[in-house]
């Protein structure tokens, strides 16, 4: 069983605010847009493991870290994580495919800074965007997800929010 906090679109700005989160959890996966890389040392602080991505404004200190996508299994869930990738039914180009070729059961993008949980009876998978956690953008709350992956099941989901000062 792992504990998860997703988190996406900081932009270079980590709320003090989510930090307990930070500790309450096993993995902490960021979907990109995360702008200075002292956003990740700070959750690295807290958490010893992190799955990260890098986003369309990442510059290249963050880009020669992270990758654009990550393919990864977490407790029998088949993740896979980028930044910009669209949602159901309006995937970003061969997204479908791959989702179908790869058999992932957990797909997770960022970028729009709205949160959405959606499951696609299509082609049998969860998609995941965990909102904004950072201030830069129109977004008027900041959120990232939590739930637990244990069994091949991903369980317990629930949605920090916080207002934006």
């Amino acid at each position: 069983m792992k504990k998860i906090l997703l988190i996406s679109d900081t932009h270079s700005y980590l709320d003090a605010r989510f930090v307990k989160h930070l500790e309450s959890v096993d993995e902490v996966w960021h979907a990109g847009d995360i702008g200075d890389i002292v956003v990740c040392d700070k959750i690295l602080k807290s958490c010893s493991e992190v799955n990260v991505v890098y986003g369309n404004i990442d510059n290249n200190i963050v880009r020669a870290e992270y990758q654009k996508d990550l393919f990864f299994n977490c407790e029998g869930v088949n993740v896979w994580m980028t930044h910009i990738g669209g949602y159901p039914p309006r995937y970003r180009d061969n997204i479908k495919q791959v989702i179908s070729e790869k058999k992932i059961d957990l797909f997770i993008c960022g970028h729009s800074h709205i949160l959405k949980v959606i499951y696609d009876k299509k082609i049998q998978c969860l998609h995941m965007n965990p909102g904004a956690a950072g201030q830069y953008g129109i977004h008027k709350v900041q959120t990232v997800l939590k739930f637990v992956v244990d069994q091949g099941a991903v369980k317990d989901l629930s949605i920090v929010e916080l207002e934006r000062v």
